[in-house]
């Protein structure tokens, strides 16, 4: 075993200062890193790669910093793995428990605020998302089909960011 790990460890530059590791070593460790990040994000959720919240898009950016750590050399090789590892589970399990317990879903994913209410635009909850005018007239014209904002009869900031339209029936 002894054999294996010095193996191990030269092949991997384990040991080794980040500016002393190899084209070689480097590249090993990506390939290694990619093939456990594609397990990680299967253990996952599908909807953490669609970053439809924040809680999600979070998941992705630590787990791509943490797990460039483990390539460049820059923190231990298989602790930085298992971190990552227990970071995805940890998502995971949040995500369970935000999906049965609606209050802890809206802490940790938010809740849609109502941005247009039977034509009438609440300027205050717009500004309070950062949502200018002209930013409501494209997503009004790129998802709700129309320019004329009477025919709206519910419009939401989603817990995405994105805004949903529910149309006047007449």
């Amino acid at each position: 075993m002894n054999t294996f790990w010095d193996f191990l460890e030269s092949l991997l530059g384990l040991a080794a200062e980040p500016r002393n590791l190899t084209f070689i070593q480097i590249s090993l460790r990506g390939v290694i890193v990619m093939v456990a990040a594609l397990v990680m994000i299967r253990l996952g959720t599908k909807r953490s790669l669609a970053e439809k919240t924040a809680f999600d898009a979070v998941l992705l950016i630590v787990l791509a910093s943490v797990l460039a750590r483990a390539v460049n050399g820059s923190a231990a090789f298989f602790p930085t793995l298992g971190g990552s590892f227990v970071l995805v589970l940890m998502h995971r399990l949040f995500g369970s428990i935000g999906c049965r317990w609606h209050a802890f879903g809206m802490l940790i994913k938010g809740q849609p605020d109502v941005i247009v209410e039977n034509g009438n635009v609440n300027w205050k909850v717009l500004r309070q998302n950062h949502i200018s005018k002209h930013d409501l007239e494209e997503d009004l014209r790129l998802n709700a089909k129309t320019e004329d904002i009477s025919k709206i009869r519910i419009a939401r900031v989603e817990r995405s960011g994105d805004i949903s339209f529910i149309k006047d029936g007449n």
